[in-house]
């Protein structure tokens, strides 16, 4: 299966040593509603072990550090109820970065 979602999360060090917790849980619930929306069809049941692409296309060529972009979306696709669970026993994950300036997403490939 292969997701769109037609944005990019923020990076978690965004929300890094903040006293004030809000602004990470608004961007982790809005991230949970954009995999429940764009993560269709989902599986009739999540893979007990899923291999899980993702691939950011930002929309500037600066630098991006690969492991600060996956946790809202893993959050987002359990959720969503398109993977178990987003620990190793349930997920592999390959996270892939690209340049994109006109069409800014995330791409998302899931194997079981």
């Amino acid at each position: 299966m292969k997701y769109t979602i037609p944005d990019i999360p923020p990076s978690i060090n965004k929300f890094m040593g903040r006293k004030n917790v809000w602004e990470y849980r608004e961007s982790k619930t809005l991230w949970k509603q954009l995999c429940v929306l764009y993560c269709r069809p989902k599986p009739l049941q999540p893979p007990e072990k899923a291999r899980v692409t993702i691939t950011f296309y930002f929309k500037t060529k600066a630098r991006h550090d690969a492991d600060n972009y996956q946790k809202l979306i893993l959050d987002g696709l359990t959720s969503a109820g398109v993977i178990k669970d987003d620990d190793f026993d349930h997920v592999e994950v390959l996270c892939k970065g690209d340049y994109d300036k006109d069409n800014p997403r995330t791409e998302i490939e899931l194997l079981s």
